[in-house]
This record gives C-alpha cells, structure tokens and sequence, in this order.
C-alpha cells in the first residue's frame, strides 16, 4: 500500500492526559499523513482508545495541542469544532448503534443533525452508506438486536461515513470478528480509503489486520508514541515489548501469512 502524502492531517504534541491522578501520556507527539492508514498499537493501559477519544474530543487532555486541519481543536470555538467534527467519522469498538433505531435511521441520524436535506434524498444518501459498508439492502430496515457482529461493525461503519468524511476513526473494529468477518472487513477498510481518499486512524491489536492494512503503525508504550513508521520499520526497533508483539507466535504467524 502506498503511504497517502506527507501533509500532516492531524498533529498531536505534548499531549498529557490523565485520570485524577493516574497519568495514561505524557508528553505524547504524534502526526497523522493525509491520506494513510496509521495502526496505532500497544499493550494494554496504554490509552490507545483514550488517545483516540482525546483527538475527538471527548477526552480532553490536561495539556497538549490536537490540530485536525492545521486548526487547534481544543483551542477552537464551537463553530470551529463543530466544522471540524462533521469532515470526520467514528467506529467505536461496540458500534455505539442506537438500539431503538433502525440500521437506516442510525445512518440517517447525523445526515439530519448536520445537513438541511429532503428526506427522500437522506434515505436515498443513506441506502448509498449502508450499501457502501458491505450490507444488503434490506439491512436497513432491521435494528441493531437483529445483526451479527459483524452485521453492527458495517453498520457503525455506514454512520461513520454518512456526512462523507476525510477521516474516519476505528476503535477495534475486527474485534470480536471471526477470521474470515475480520479479514473481509480489512479488504473494506482498505477499498474505502483508496476508492474515498481517507485517511483512518484506527486503534487495533490485530497483527493481521496491521499486516493487511496499514501503511503506518504507531506503538504506544511508556506514556508515548515510542515508534511511528512502516510494519518493517517498527519491526526492526529493539524495544523489548516491539520485539514480544511482532516476534512472538503470532506476530510470525502474520507474517507467514502476509509471505504465503
């Protein structure tokens, strides 16, 4: 996969953030490339979803800048982020459907916060979302309680895309998923951000995913950003928790499956 440009799209620095007095970063700088899909990984408790939240606002840091856009999100007003807000989409781990909504009506939900549409041409854009995200057509008319895993990740993937955004956010979004769903969803990840233009900035633990996906992958350790470059790169670095991640069984079992 091509590494998208070197315009810096989201550029993260200083960043402190912190949990009364548990401190998850400290001084973390991070850039995101228009364009790439960036892999950021690492153990557990080192705030991958939190840096996530943070640069989306909803975890605001004690300290630090976020720029989205080359404009300092928390130092905007709320115009400004409101703007900002609507270029990007978001797939939380669990989907974060609404339950007493269909998959169309959660499509169409931030198309009528944000946009003033007919109504016809917001189900039309819609039925486009949800198609786009890999579901069938009637999957629209079906809730949330009704859908596989699966099923839900496509249709918090069709949300996320409903004000076609320049960069969309995935927190985890094989988790759960079998091989063959989690491998599916990886060759849509990677159509949509070639087809759409993307950028993704996608929080996983999924060696096969990095594999199939990503042009960058950042590795969060020690309250920072401890590496940040291409797979093979990051698999050269001689941390010890770099080496146990992409050395161990599974890091070779990718691998051998990316060689294969």
């Amino acid at each position: 996969m091509a590494g998208g440009t070197e315009s810096c799209i989201i550029d993260v620095e200083g960043l402190t953030t912190r949990f009364g007095d548990f401190v998850v970063h400290e001084n973390l700088d991070l850039k995101v490339r228009e364009g790439e899909i960036l892999g950021v990984v690492g153990g557990s408790g080192t705030g991958k979803s939190v840096l996530m939240r943070a640069i989306i606002g909803l975890k605001p840091p004690s300290r630090g800048t976020v720029k989205v856009f080359g404009v300092d999100y928390y130092g905007a007003d709320d115009a400004a982020r409101e703007a900002i807000e609507q270029r990007w989409g978001v797939l939380f781990q669990g989907g974060a459907l609404f339950s007493s909504m269909t998959v169309a009506q959660n499509v169409m939900a931030p198309i009528r916060e944000h946009l003033r549409l007919p109504d016809e041409l917001i189900k039309d854009i819609a039925a486009l979302k949800i198609s786009m995200s890999g579901l069938p057509e009637e999957a629209g008319a079906k809730y949330p309680s009704e859908l596989s895993g699966g099923m839900r990740k496509r249709a918090g993937l069709a949300r996320a895309l409903a004000l076609d955004p320049e960069i969309v956010f995935l927190d985890e979004p094989t988790a759960g998923l079998d091989p063959i769903g989690a491998a599916k969803f990886d060759e849509l990840i990677v159509n949509l951000k070639e087809s759409l233009g993307l950028t993704v900035f996608m929080v996983t633990h999924d060696l096969d995913t990095l594999h199939a996906t990503c042009d960058r992958v950042a590795v969060l350790a020690e309250k920072r950003v401890i590496a940040c470059g291409p797979l093979d790169e990051i698999r050269r670095t001689d941390h010890p928790w770099i080496q146990e991640y992409f050395s161990g069984p599974r890091g070779r079992a990718a691998l051998a499956a990316e060689a294969g």
